[in-house]
């Protein structure tokens, strides 16, 4: 699947959470309420765990927390940008997600 097709997918599924190593999905004109993405800014051998932690994490740890949310994960934490949202929150790691 090429990276164009990527979002007219996720619009057809219903509350998906899609992971990528790709920067460009970290873009916060992609927010929709039916999706969320999740950009692994870390090496492609840590991608597993960091989809884990993204996934354990108290603000992230449900489908609902997710949807209409872009998501940068990296080890020194997490960025979100909101539908709407002038302004990308931080997050740090707590010990329950890592």
């Amino acid at each position: 699947m090429q990276d164009e097709e990527i979002i007219p997918f996720l619009l057809q599924r219903r509350h998906s959470t899609f992971f990528s190593r790709d920067e460009g999905f970290y873009d916060r004109r992609l927010c929709h309420a039916r999706y969320s993405l999740v950009y692994l800014a870390v090496d492609k051998y840590e991608a597993a765990i960091f989809v884990r932690r993204v996934l354990r994490h108290p603000e992230l740890d449900s489908q609902a927390k997710r949807m209409g949310k872009i998501v940068r994960a990296s080890s020194a934490g997490i960025s979100v940008w909101l539908p709407h949202a002038e302004h990308e929150m931080r997050v740090g790691w707590d010990l329950k997600s890592a």
